[in-house]
Protein backbone atom coordinates (compact mmCIF):
# COMPACT_ATOMS: atom_id res chain seq x y z
CA UNK A 1 0.00 0.00 0.00
CA UNK A 2 1.27 3.48 -0.91
CA UNK A 3 1.77 6.17 1.71
CA UNK A 4 -1.40 7.89 0.47
CA UNK A 5 -3.24 4.58 0.86
CA UNK A 6 -2.08 4.33 4.48
CA UNK A 7 -3.27 7.90 5.07
CA UNK A 8 -6.68 7.22 3.53
CA UNK A 9 -7.04 4.00 5.52
CA UNK A 10 -6.27 5.79 8.79
CA UNK A 11 -8.98 8.34 8.03
CA UNK A 12 -11.37 5.54 7.06
CA UNK A 13 -10.78 3.66 10.29
CA UNK A 14 -11.50 6.92 12.10
CA UNK A 15 -14.88 7.11 10.30
CA UNK A 16 -14.17 10.49 8.74
CA UNK A 17 -16.22 9.47 5.68
CA UNK A 18 -19.23 8.94 7.99
CA UNK A 19 -20.04 5.42 6.76
CA UNK A 20 -22.79 4.90 9.36
CA UNK A 21 -25.34 7.03 11.20
CA UNK A 22 -24.09 6.43 14.71
CA UNK A 23 -25.39 8.05 17.87
CA UNK A 24 -22.94 9.50 20.36
CA UNK A 25 -22.50 6.48 22.65
CA UNK A 26 -22.13 3.98 19.81
CA UNK A 27 -19.70 6.28 18.01
CA UNK A 28 -17.47 6.77 21.06
CA UNK A 29 -17.51 3.04 21.78
CA UNK A 30 -16.40 2.42 18.18
CA UNK A 31 -13.59 4.94 18.60
CA UNK A 32 -12.51 3.42 21.92
CA UNK A 33 -12.25 6.86 23.53
CA UNK A 34 -12.04 10.49 22.40
CA UNK A 35 -9.63 13.02 23.88
CA UNK A 36 -11.77 15.51 25.77
CA UNK A 37 -9.87 18.04 27.86
CA UNK A 38 -11.21 20.84 25.66
CA UNK A 39 -14.98 21.23 26.02
CA UNK A 40 -15.22 22.99 22.66
CA UNK A 41 -13.29 20.35 20.75
CA UNK A 42 -14.69 16.91 21.42
CA UNK A 43 -18.24 17.61 20.12
CA UNK A 44 -16.62 18.73 16.87
CA UNK A 45 -14.61 15.50 16.73
CA UNK A 46 -17.83 13.52 17.03
CA UNK A 47 -19.73 15.57 14.46
CA UNK A 48 -16.90 15.10 11.97
CA UNK A 49 -17.67 11.36 12.13
CA UNK A 50 -21.46 11.14 12.19
CA UNK A 51 -24.42 13.13 10.94
CA UNK A 52 -26.70 11.66 13.62
CA UNK A 53 -24.99 12.60 16.87
CA UNK A 54 -28.00 13.44 19.00
CA UNK A 55 -27.70 13.67 22.78
CA UNK A 56 -24.45 13.11 24.66
CA UNK A 57 -26.33 11.31 27.44
CA UNK A 58 -24.49 8.15 28.46
CA UNK A 59 -21.05 9.66 27.95
CA UNK A 60 -18.68 10.96 30.63
CA UNK A 61 -15.12 12.21 30.81
CA UNK A 62 -12.45 10.50 32.87
CA UNK A 63 -8.66 10.56 33.26
CA UNK A 64 -7.73 7.45 31.30
CA UNK A 65 -5.35 7.12 28.33
CA UNK A 66 -1.98 8.72 29.14
CA UNK A 67 -3.56 10.26 32.25
CA UNK A 68 -5.53 12.75 30.13
CA UNK A 69 -9.26 13.38 29.99
CA UNK A 70 -11.12 11.14 27.55
CA UNK A 71 -14.76 10.82 26.61
CA UNK A 72 -16.07 7.25 27.05
CA UNK A 73 -19.40 5.48 27.58
CA UNK A 74 -20.30 5.67 31.28
CA UNK A 75 -20.60 1.89 31.48
CA UNK A 76 -16.94 1.49 30.43
CA UNK A 77 -15.37 3.85 32.95
CA UNK A 78 -14.67 1.32 35.72
CA UNK A 79 -12.79 -1.30 33.73
CA UNK A 80 -10.86 1.28 31.72
CA UNK A 81 -9.87 3.12 34.91
CA UNK A 82 -8.66 -0.09 36.56
CA UNK A 83 -6.60 -0.93 33.49
CA UNK A 84 -5.12 2.52 32.84
CA UNK A 85 -5.16 4.69 35.99
CA UNK A 86 -2.47 2.79 37.98
CA UNK A 87 0.15 3.95 35.47
CA UNK A 88 -0.09 7.51 36.78
CA UNK A 89 -0.53 6.76 40.49
CA UNK A 90 3.08 7.38 41.54
CA UNK A 91 3.28 10.65 39.66
CA UNK A 92 -0.03 11.78 41.16
CA UNK A 93 1.22 11.08 44.69
CA UNK A 94 4.41 13.05 44.05
CA UNK A 95 2.53 16.03 42.69
CA UNK A 96 0.05 16.01 45.57
CA UNK A 97 2.94 15.90 48.03
CA UNK A 98 4.46 18.95 46.35
CA UNK A 99 1.13 20.72 46.82
CA UNK A 100 1.02 19.92 50.54
CA UNK A 101 -0.98 16.67 50.59
CA UNK A 102 0.50 13.72 52.44
CA UNK A 103 -1.41 10.41 52.29
CA UNK A 104 -3.68 11.33 55.20
CA UNK A 105 -4.50 14.75 53.74
CA UNK A 106 -5.24 13.18 50.36
CA UNK A 107 -7.61 10.70 52.02
CA UNK A 108 -9.35 13.59 53.81
CA UNK A 109 -9.66 15.61 50.63
CA UNK A 110 -11.09 12.72 48.62
CA UNK A 111 -13.51 11.99 51.44
CA UNK A 112 -14.70 15.61 51.47
CA UNK A 113 -15.34 15.50 47.73
CA UNK A 114 -17.14 12.16 47.96
CA UNK A 115 -19.46 13.38 50.71
CA UNK A 116 -20.20 16.60 48.85
CA UNK A 117 -21.17 14.64 45.73
CA UNK A 118 -23.91 12.92 47.75
CA UNK A 119 -25.74 16.26 47.54
CA UNK A 120 -25.36 16.64 43.78
CA UNK A 121 -22.86 17.69 41.08
CA UNK A 122 -19.94 19.96 41.96
CA UNK A 123 -17.98 22.64 40.15
CA UNK A 124 -14.22 23.14 40.35
CA UNK A 125 -14.80 26.32 42.31
CA UNK A 126 -16.99 24.32 44.67
CA UNK A 127 -14.21 21.79 45.21
CA UNK A 128 -11.76 24.58 46.04
CA UNK A 129 -14.26 26.00 48.55
CA UNK A 130 -14.81 22.70 50.34
CA UNK A 131 -11.04 22.12 50.56
CA UNK A 132 -10.68 25.58 52.09
CA UNK A 133 -13.40 24.84 54.64
CA UNK A 134 -11.60 21.62 55.55
CA UNK A 135 -8.34 23.50 56.13
CA UNK A 136 -6.63 21.81 53.18
CA UNK A 137 -4.58 23.38 50.35
CA UNK A 138 -7.11 24.88 47.95
CA UNK A 139 -5.32 27.22 45.55
CA UNK A 140 -3.50 26.80 42.26
CA UNK A 141 -3.45 23.24 40.97
CA UNK A 142 -4.52 21.65 44.28
CA UNK A 143 -8.23 21.19 43.40
CA UNK A 144 -7.41 19.65 40.00
CA UNK A 145 -5.03 17.10 41.48
CA UNK A 146 -7.48 16.24 44.26
CA UNK A 147 -10.08 15.59 41.58
CA UNK A 148 -7.60 13.38 39.76
CA UNK A 149 -6.92 11.39 42.93
CA UNK A 150 -10.65 10.99 43.57
CA UNK A 151 -11.24 9.89 39.98
CA UNK A 152 -8.45 7.31 40.20
CA UNK A 153 -10.19 5.84 43.26
CA UNK A 154 -13.46 5.54 41.41
CA UNK A 155 -15.20 8.38 43.25
CA UNK A 156 -16.03 10.74 40.39
CA UNK A 157 -16.08 11.53 36.70
CA UNK A 158 -16.61 14.73 34.74
CA UNK A 159 -19.69 15.33 32.66
CA UNK A 160 -19.81 16.45 29.04
CA UNK A 161 -20.05 20.01 30.35
CA UNK A 162 -17.71 21.10 33.16
CA UNK A 163 -19.68 19.47 35.98
CA UNK A 164 -18.20 16.97 38.45
CA UNK A 165 -20.38 13.88 38.94
CA UNK A 166 -20.36 10.76 41.08
CA UNK A 167 -18.76 7.84 39.27
CA UNK A 168 -21.42 5.89 37.36
CA UNK A 169 -22.55 2.47 38.48
CA UNK A 170 -20.14 -0.21 37.41
CA UNK A 171 -21.06 -1.67 34.04
CA UNK A 172 -20.40 -5.16 32.83
CA UNK A 173 -16.65 -5.52 32.29
CA UNK A 174 -15.29 -7.44 29.30
CA UNK A 175 -13.87 -10.88 30.05
CA UNK A 176 -10.38 -9.66 29.05
CA UNK A 177 -10.19 -5.85 29.46
CA UNK A 178 -6.72 -5.57 27.95
CA UNK A 179 -7.76 -7.50 24.84
CA UNK A 180 -10.91 -5.38 24.55
CA UNK A 181 -8.92 -2.16 24.74
CA UNK A 182 -6.57 -3.44 22.01
CA UNK A 183 -9.52 -4.49 19.85
CA UNK A 184 -11.19 -1.09 20.16
CA UNK A 185 -7.93 0.66 19.37
CA UNK A 186 -7.25 -1.31 16.20
CA UNK A 187 -10.88 -1.22 15.04
CA UNK A 188 -10.60 2.56 14.79
CA UNK A 189 -6.85 3.03 14.26
CA UNK A 190 -5.76 0.72 11.46
CA UNK A 191 -3.26 0.15 10.04
CA UNK A 192 -1.58 -0.13 13.42
CA UNK A 193 0.68 -2.17 15.66
CA UNK A 194 1.66 -2.59 19.31
CA UNK A 195 3.72 0.65 19.40
CA UNK A 196 0.60 2.56 18.36
CA UNK A 197 -1.50 0.94 21.06
CA UNK A 198 1.20 1.78 23.63
CA UNK A 199 1.46 5.40 22.45
CA UNK A 200 -2.31 5.90 22.51
CA UNK A 201 -3.09 4.13 25.78
CA UNK A 202 0.02 4.92 27.80
CA UNK A 203 0.52 1.22 28.56
CA UNK A 204 4.05 -0.25 28.40
CA UNK A 205 5.07 -1.67 25.05
CA UNK A 206 5.37 -5.16 26.56
CA UNK A 207 1.77 -4.98 27.74
CA UNK A 208 0.69 -3.76 24.31
CA UNK A 209 2.44 -6.70 22.64
CA UNK A 210 0.71 -9.10 25.04
CA UNK A 211 -2.65 -7.55 24.14
CA UNK A 212 -1.85 -7.90 20.45
CA UNK A 213 -1.48 -11.66 20.79
CA UNK A 214 -5.19 -11.94 21.54
CA UNK A 215 -6.26 -10.25 18.28
CA UNK A 216 -7.11 -11.88 14.96
CA UNK A 217 -5.27 -9.57 12.57
CA UNK A 218 -4.28 -9.37 8.91
CA UNK A 219 -1.49 -7.35 7.34
CA UNK A 220 -2.76 -4.04 6.09
CA UNK A 221 -0.81 -1.06 4.80
CA UNK A 222 2.19 -0.44 7.03
CA UNK A 223 0.74 -2.48 9.89
CA UNK A 224 -2.28 -4.61 10.69
CA UNK A 225 -6.06 -4.47 10.83
CA UNK A 226 -8.62 -6.70 12.52
CA UNK A 227 -9.50 -9.53 10.15
CA UNK A 228 -13.20 -8.68 10.42
CA UNK A 229 -12.70 -4.90 10.40
CA UNK A 230 -10.40 -3.82 7.56
CA UNK A 231 -11.13 -0.12 6.98
CA UNK A 232 -12.29 1.35 3.69
CA UNK A 233 -10.09 4.26 2.61
CA UNK A 234 -11.66 7.67 2.39
CA UNK A 235 -11.87 9.42 -1.00
CA UNK A 236 -8.82 11.46 -1.98
CA UNK A 237 -10.89 14.66 -2.07
CA UNK A 238 -12.73 14.22 1.24
CA UNK A 239 -12.40 17.44 3.25
CA UNK A 240 -12.88 17.45 7.01
CA UNK A 241 -12.23 20.16 9.58
CA UNK A 242 -11.03 18.53 12.78
CA UNK A 243 -10.73 20.16 16.20
CA UNK A 244 -7.75 20.55 18.48
CA UNK A 245 -6.49 17.24 19.93
CA UNK A 246 -8.29 15.12 17.35
CA UNK A 247 -7.85 11.34 17.53
CA UNK A 248 -6.63 11.19 13.91
CA UNK A 249 -3.45 12.81 15.23
CA UNK A 250 -3.34 11.03 18.59
CA UNK A 251 -4.07 7.38 17.77
CA UNK A 252 -0.71 6.39 16.28
CA UNK A 253 2.90 6.71 17.37
CA UNK A 254 4.03 8.05 13.97
CA UNK A 255 2.02 11.00 12.62
CA UNK A 256 3.90 11.38 9.33
CA UNK A 257 1.24 9.61 7.18
CA UNK A 258 -1.16 12.34 8.33
CA UNK A 259 1.13 15.36 8.83
CA UNK A 260 4.06 15.88 6.47
CA UNK A 261 7.28 16.71 8.38
CA UNK A 262 7.42 20.12 6.71
CA UNK A 263 4.06 20.99 8.28
CA UNK A 264 4.53 19.41 11.69
CA UNK A 265 5.56 22.65 13.41
CA UNK A 266 2.43 24.42 12.20
CA UNK A 267 0.22 21.68 13.64
CA UNK A 268 2.22 20.90 16.79
CA UNK A 269 3.85 24.18 17.82
CA UNK A 270 4.94 22.89 21.23
CA UNK A 271 3.70 23.15 24.78
CA UNK A 272 1.34 20.23 24.34
CA UNK A 273 -0.77 22.08 21.76
CA UNK A 274 -2.25 20.20 18.81
CA UNK A 275 -4.06 22.65 16.55
CA UNK A 276 -7.35 22.27 14.75
CA UNK A 277 -6.68 21.02 11.24
CA UNK A 278 -8.04 21.01 7.70
CA UNK A 279 -7.65 17.54 6.19
CA UNK A 280 -7.98 16.31 2.61
CA UNK A 281 -8.14 12.57 2.03
CA UNK A 282 -7.02 12.14 5.64
CA UNK A 283 -3.88 14.29 5.32
CA UNK A 284 -3.47 17.65 7.05
CA UNK A 285 -3.56 20.50 4.54
CA UNK A 286 -3.85 23.45 6.91
CA UNK A 287 -5.05 24.74 10.27
CA UNK A 288 -8.19 26.65 11.20
CA UNK A 289 -9.77 28.74 13.91
CA UNK A 290 -13.14 30.43 14.21
CA UNK A 291 -11.69 33.48 12.50
CA UNK A 292 -10.07 31.86 9.49
CA UNK A 293 -8.11 29.15 7.71
CA UNK A 294 -4.39 28.89 7.00
CA UNK A 295 -3.64 26.40 4.22
CA UNK A 296 -0.29 24.92 3.21
CA UNK A 297 -1.64 22.49 0.58
CA UNK A 298 -4.47 22.65 -2.00
CA UNK A 299 -8.01 22.06 -0.71
CA UNK A 300 -11.17 21.73 -2.86
CA UNK A 301 -12.78 25.13 -2.39
CA UNK A 302 -16.46 24.18 -2.36
CA UNK A 303 -15.88 21.28 0.03
CA UNK A 304 -13.93 23.57 2.37
CA UNK A 305 -16.74 26.14 2.34
CA UNK A 306 -19.25 23.40 3.18
CA UNK A 307 -17.12 22.23 6.10
CA UNK A 308 -16.75 25.76 7.42
CA UNK A 309 -20.53 26.17 7.34
CA UNK A 310 -20.93 22.87 9.17
CA UNK A 311 -18.57 23.65 12.05
CA UNK A 312 -19.88 27.18 12.45
CA UNK A 313 -23.60 26.31 12.28
CA UNK A 314 -25.84 26.98 15.30
CA UNK A 315 -26.47 23.23 15.45
CA UNK A 316 -22.80 22.79 16.29
CA UNK A 317 -22.12 24.75 19.50
CA UNK A 318 -18.49 23.61 19.43
CA UNK A 319 -17.84 25.54 16.26
CA UNK A 320 -15.08 27.59 17.90
CA UNK A 321 -11.83 25.70 18.08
Amino acid sequence: MSSSGVTASRAGSQLLHRPERLGAVDLVRRLGAVQAQDLRAFPLALRARTADLGSLDGLVRAWLMRGTLHLVPAEDVAWMRELLAPRGAAGSRRRLAQLGFDEAATDRAVGEVQRALDDGPLTRAGVAALLERAGLPCTGQAPVHVLGAAAARGVLVLGTADEILPAPARGRAPRDPLAELARRHLASRAPGGPPDLAAWSGLPIGTARTAWESLDVVEHGDGWALRDHVPDPVPDDLVRLLPMFDELLLGWKDRTPVVRPAHAKAVLPGGGILRATVTVGGRVAGTWTRSGVELFAPVPERALEAELRRVRSPADPAGSS
